[in-house]
């Protein structure tokens, strides 16, 4: 090989190696470029509001306020026997001359708040001395009283609703109480009375996470969590009928093992978290993966700069954009003309997803759809009431996102255990058309008093 043949080698070797460094960079900008509307990232990860994009929009922006043709919403009266005091206004005597007075007047009901916002009740149980032995003996109080202490299971039910339904801190709180009922309360009888609460609530939370592993479809999302300033994690559960909040130190396989066990039958609606996959190939779980994380992954990958990667993408997207706009057009079309037409558009979406470009993402993302591994992403096409995403679940978990970022997390078992119960509890009742308060309130008169517990899941007559 003469001088000019090794020249050539080198400034090939050269090349080669520039092409591989521009590869790298052009993935690192990629990768940079990636936000909640491309990616799994939460919005809050969005550092910088998201670039605008050239997408076009199917519907025009609405306006704010009440849309064109809804109904107008008007507060109904309040009966007779929830009126507590009526005020008659009537004209005086000059002016009423020459008129005739009906009996009929324009009412205007208005709510104040009483000057006292609370009532005490000075509980005493009689002292009686026996003279023979000289002991005290005590007519017993009923175990409300005794158990409650200052605060009574109204208001103990009062402080761990504003607590966690309306994500107040300690010190909100003591300012509520201050302010409003001119009552002084510490801290630590505050986080006493939460307790209570979280005691009272444990029977229906474990009533529900025994049911967990019967149903039929669960929905899993988790979020991060801290306590004490170790990380943990917020999983929740989310069904048809209620919502279960389970705070570990884990993000693994373990807790859906310990939470839906070894045999689980029914189908799990998930993001592509390997967590998920690894639970549902140890113990053969079908799964619904996540469509909406699926179609932001290919957003991603469609605006990429490599051209045939943006291409591949763009041709998954107008697939997918047609397999929605079918499967929602179910009461238009006949069954089996229906289900015709998913069938060719899934057809038509393999083949093309099957066929990646040569690119590592492109490889990565197709991997996914090999053989059975595709079913794990239209089960909701053949499952009645499956959901294609997971967003149920992520809304049920934005009260909890809210709550982590007003409370700083919770401070050992105790406050765990506290968060979880309430979530569930709050989640359930809202899907129950329940009141949250009505519920807490009688769960802690059940407790103290030994009565039976309230179910969260209203059972069907």
């Amino acid at each position: 090989m003469d001088e000019k043949d090794k020249i050539i080698a080198e400034l090939r070797q050269q090349i080669e190696t520039l092409l591989k460094r521009i590869e790298q960079l052009e993935e690192e900008v990629a990768r940079l470029r990636q936000d909640s509307s491309n990616s799994s990232k939460p919005p809050s990860s969005d550092i910088v509001k998201p670039r605008k994009t050239t997408r076009k929009v199917a519907r025009q922006k609405r306006r704010r306020g009440g849309q064109f043709g809804h109904r107008k919403f008007t507060r109904q009266p309040f009966e007779p026997e929830q009126v507590d005091e009526v005020v008659e206004y009537e004209l005086g005597r000059k002016d009423t001359a020459g008129l005739t007075a009906l009996n009929d007047w324009l009412v205007v009901q208005q709510l104040t708040l009483a000057q006292k916002m609370y009532t005490v009740t000075e509980h005493r149980g009689r002292k009686y001395l026996d003279p023979a032995t000289g002991q005290i003996h005590i007519a017993p109080l009923p175990d409300a009283i005794g158990r409650g202490g200052l605060l009574g299971t109204d208001m103990t039910a009062l402080v761990a609703f504003l607590k966690s339904a309306c994500h107040m801190s300690y010190t909100t709180i003591q300012t509520f109480f201050h302010t409003l009922f001119h009552l002084e309360i510490s801290r630590g009888m505050l986080c006493k009375a939460t307790q209570k609460v979280s005691q009272a609530l444990q029977p229906a939370y474990d009533r529900l996470a025994g049911r967990l592993p019967q149903e039929a479809q669960v929905n899993v999302d988790e979020t991060g969590h801290h306590d004490g300033g170790k990380l943990h994690w917020t999983w929740c559960f989310d069904t048809a009928r209620y919502s279960l909040f389970k705070i570990h130190k884990s993000r693994g396989s373990g807790v859906l093992e310990e939470m839906l066990g070894k045999n689980f039958e029914g189908i799990i609606g998930a993001d592509y978290w390997g967590a998920y996959r690894k639970y549902a190939r140890l113990f053969d779980v079908r799964m619904q993966y996540c469509m909406a994380h699926l179609i932001r992954e290919i957003r991603f990958l469609a605006e990429h700069r490599v051209k045939k990667l943006s291409r591949w993408g763009q041709k998954l997207l107008a697939w997918l954009k047609k397999l929605f706009d079918t499967w929602h057009r179910r009461d238009t079309l006949a069954a089996k003309s229906w289900r015709r037409s998913l069938q060719r558009i899934q057809a038509a979406f393999l083949q093309q997803i099957r066929r990646p470009p040569d690119h590592t993402l492109a490889r990565k993302l197709a991997r996914r759809f090999k053989g059975e591994a595709a079913a794990d992403y239209f089960r909701f096409l053949t499952h009645a009431g499956v959901a294609p995403t997971n967003n149920g679940t992520e809304r049920q978990i934005r009260p909890v996102v809210i709550d982590r970022r007003i409370t700083q997390g919770t401070r050992g078992q105790a406050g765990m255990r506290f968060c979880e119960r309430l979530w569930t509890t709050i989640a359930t009742c809202i899907k129950q058309q329940r009141n949250v308060f009505e519920f807490i309130h009688e769960s802690v008169l059940a407790h103290w008093s030994k009565q039976k517990y309230p179910s969260l899941i209203c059972e069907k007559p």
